[in-house]
């Protein structure tokens, strides 16, 4: 039995309280003041070192899935389950600043076997931004898809729509096609799509009165997924009925949007999220 993860850094402020594990530098909870929590966890999700922790925002880094061409394991990259150093913790007026860092020393993969450093800063107040910063720190390029793969709470994924990605070209992981998205993002069965888009989305969100609107800076790409019954009830980490009360709207840079960082040259990628009344 993997051991238990040790307590996270608690942050309860004016603006706002959170949660955020070492593993994987990995915000859990987050709610602005006086605000329903934003950030979703299965109510089965195991804080077990080694294992990913479903929900919150995971860090999927340096692929995306099994990667373009597949194959690569784990899923998402190896950074989500690594343990990271937290090597500041700032007040910024009512804000509170975590920046955790890993490198190759502490977290590696034979299938990406590249120096690297990699930052990730958490401001956490009456919005949650994420900032993610690659540095290649070795002598030729790397090749890198990354995403900050956020589960936001939402009252019925059946009631929910997204705003912002009307005309939006994307591809449809559960097909497999090609598609533009036709009107507003409504949900119906599984979604799986990677659209490619960088403007904001605006969850709508009927059954808890709110709008969460997401902006990114440095991401060619929005990911949205809900796996709804049937898939949600093959995947031991999220709890019965738990599908209905999340969508995952992310940051990336996948499939042909993957980054390419030169030798000592650096990429960073943000990730925004705030609460407006409906």
């Amino acid at each position: 039995m993997a051991d238990p993860l040790p307590p996270p850094h608690i942050v309860d402020s004016p603006s706002c309280t959170a949660e955020v594990h070492d593993q994987g530098a990995q915000v859990v909870r987050w709610a602005p003041a006086g605000a329903d929590p934003v950030l979703y966890v299965s109510t089965t999700a195991r804080f077990e070192g080694g294992r990913p922790i479903r929900g919150g925002v995971p860090v999927c880094w340096p692929w995306f899935g099994p990667g373009r061409d597949g194959g690569m394991e784990p899923a998402h990259g190896f950074v989500r389950v690594a343990a990271w150093e937290l090597v500041d913790r700032a007040d910024d007026g009512d804000d509170v600043v975590l920046t955790h860092r890993l490198t190759q020393a502490a977290a590696s993969s034979r299938l990406w076997p590249h120096p690297y450093v990699l930052e990730l800063r958490s401001r956490l107040g009456a919005a949650l931004e994420l900032t993610l910063t690659t540095t290649n720190t070795g002598d030729s390029p790397i090749d890198v898809e990354e995403a900050l793969h956020a589960y936001l709470v939402v009252g019925d994924i059946r009631e929910t729509t997204l705003h912002g990605m009307a005309g939006k070209p994307f591809y449809d992981k559960v097909t497999g096609a090609e598609r533009v998205q036709v009107g507003h993002v409504t949900f119906g069965g599984e979604t799986d799509a990677v659209f490619r888009t960088s403007d904001p989305v605006v969850v709508d969100d009927p059954v808890l009165g709110r709008r969460l609107v997401v902006s990114t800076e440095g991401a060619g790409n929005v990911v949205v997924w809900n796996p709804w019954a049937e898939k949600a009830a093959e995947v031991p980490d999220i709890g019965d009925d738990d599908w209905t009360g999340f969508v995952c709207v992310e940051g990336a840079n996948a499939l042909e949007n993957t980054v390419i960082v030169d030798p000592g040259e650096s990429h960073t990628m943000t990730y925004r999220v705030e609460v407006q009344a409906r």
